[in-house]
């Protein structure tokens, strides 16, 4: 029995969504979906259906592509025109349909090999904060710009009924940090989230200033305020460990078909988190992921 990750499986495309199918089932193991399954209510729906007959348990957490709001022109779907909160809520319906545990969800604790260690799915968004301290909030994106760089959400992340993705971030951060304060002490975290934890982990030497889409500084002393032992994220598609403060990172990006290897399948990508890899926290430097 193991525990596994995946994120940004973008089944949108069909060479993703191939491979998806192609992955043989794993019916003892758990796995953890960080995000980014798609663009459309279909596309979760679709992979839950998939995954859930292939895995004995599923975690869900949303990424920005989940949470855009899509519309084909010669489609009159109305569910593809939710926006912000609603979107996300209706993604949290489909999840509790298939019996997948969300940021919305009680969290539950795994008691397998490495174990135990309680599942804590979060859902924060990014307010802009990975900047330089030169750069105003205000001024964050256009800052952005400057280099040619400006994420999609921008145009199809809605923050609905929020007055801003910032403040959307601010308030599920309040909701999080309730959540795990509630938790007994000395209980032993696994966090997942699809944007990184820290600012330090976003390691974009071709776009950096696309580091203003990827997290929050709020979350920084999280993975030591609390007792964490992991944090799974994704949205980089930048496949590393690392191992930080007695903390493992493990970012878990399957990615858009050029940025992964056909041969090796998605199985190839599955992440094992427990009982995991055999390293001492003392590595330096990320270890890298192809």
């Amino acid at each position: 029995m193991k525990l596994y990750a995946i994120s940004d499986l973008h089944v949108g495309y069909k060479i993703n969504r191939k491979a998806l199918e192609a992955l043989p089932p794993h019916l003892d193991d758990w796995l953890i979906l960080a995000g980014d399954i798609g663009e459309s209510q279909e596309h979760l729906q679709y992979t839950l259906d998939l995954l859930s007959k292939r895995f004995a348990r599923l975690f869900w957490v949303p990424g920005n592509h989940d949470l855009w709001t899509t519309r084909n022109q010669n489609d009159e779907n109305d569910e593809e025109r939710l926006r912000g909160e609603e979107k996300y809520l209706a993604l949290v319906k489909i999840c509790r349909e298939h019996g997948v545990m969300t940021p919305e969800d009680p969290y539950t604790m795994w008691t397998g090999e490495g174990g135990p260690a309680l599942l804590v799915p979060l859902f924060v968004l990014y307010d802009y904060s990975f900047r330089p301290g030169t750069v105003a909030e205000e001024d964050a994106v256009a800052w952005a710009e400057e280099t040619h760089v400006v994420c999609s959400d921008e145009y199809s992340l809605h923050p609905d009924p929020y007055p801003s993705r910032s403040a959307w971030c601010h308030a599920r951060c309040l909701y999080s940090e309730q959540r795990l304060s509630e938790i007994p002490a000395g209980t032993p975290l696994i966090l997942i989230n699809h944007f990184p934890l820290r600012e330090r982990l976003v390691r974009l030497k071709r776009i950096p200033r696309f580091s203003l889409w990827c997290g929050t500084k709020r979350t920084e002393d999280w993975p030591t305020r609390f007792p964490v032992s992991v944090v799974i994220y994704g949205h980089l598609h930048m496949r590393a460990t690392d191992y930080q403060d007695g903390v493992r990172f493990e970012e878990v990006s399957l990615g858009y078909p050029p940025q992964w290897r056909q041969e090796r399948g998605v199985e190839g990508y599955l992440r094992e988190i427990l009982p995991g890899p055999q390293q001492s926290f003392m590595q330096a430097g990320p270890i890298w992921h192809w």
